[in-house]
């Protein structure tokens, strides 16, 4: 006949010796039931500031125990959500059936560390990834300033489309300008030439003297002007 009881005192002492800081006596009457707090290991050359993930499980020994699997539950942990916890307990119950029949709790005990650690190298390589995804999106973005507007056919014609548009209104307006103009008398095209208006009243402020080349009328004496056409002159 088996003898459970002796069988989880014996267990019970040797956890004691491999997790002294670990393990947390509760109670040893009728079973006894214990904490373990387990914690992930880090890489052997990973960053020392990396985080860490750790589980406190509680055990209980059953009657007959460990033809039984003992009572398990998570009482406390660190980094990890909800349903990772959960999937955690699954795996431990999984775990203790595998082993029905012999001492387990170091095995599981095992389990639970690796996959703890397994979880944090998990987590470290999605944020590693979302940070270079991050990095990638804001270096296209500035590429994307620098590049301008990609061209296609699409947007080419659209664009030729309204460049055609705008210079046929443009040639339209200046023809409909150069017809309105020659359709002015030679007074009107003065009056709308400000400039010179301008030129003329400035040269006549200013007082420049105007040189005359007298020789243009050396000759004039030779011509046949009667007295009434210099007295219309004169007039």
């Amino acid at each position: 006949m088996t003898d459970y009881k002796e069988e989880q005192t014996q267990e019970l002492e040797a956890l004691e010796s491999i997790y002294p800081d670990e393990l947390k006596v509760i109670a040893t009457s009728p079973y006894g039931a214990f904490e373990l707090h387990i914690v992930s290991q880090k890489e052997e050359y990973g960053d020392e500031d990396s985080e860490e993930a750790s589980v406190t499980i509680k055990f209980s020994y059953t009657e007959k125990y460990p033809d039984e699997v003992p009572i398990m539950e998570i009482t406390d942990s660190e980094n990890l959500e909800d349903d990772q916890l959960n999937e955690l307990l699954d795996m431990l119950h999984s775990q203790a059936n595998e082993n029905l029949g012999m001492a387990m709790v170091f095995t599981l005990v095992s389990a639970i560390q690796e996959e703890l650690t397994t979880l944090m190298e998990q987590s470290k390589q999605r944020k590693v990834e979302a940070e270079e995804k991050k990095k990638r999106a804001e270096e296209e973005l500035e590429r994307k300033k620098f590049e301008g507007t990609r061209v296609t056919i699409e947007n080419f014609l659209a664009w030729k489309t309204k460049f055609d548009a705008e210079m046929a209104e443009l040639n339209k307006n200046r023809n409909d300008n150069e017809i309105a103009r020659s359709k002015l008398t030679g007074k009107e095209l003065f009056l709308q030439d400000a400039s010179m208006m301008e030129s003329d009243i400035q040269l006549l402020q200013e007082g420049e003297s105007v040189e005359v080349d007298e020789s243009l009328f050396q000759d004039m004496d030779d011509l046949d002007i009667g007295d009434d056409e210099l007295a219309g002159v004169d007039d």
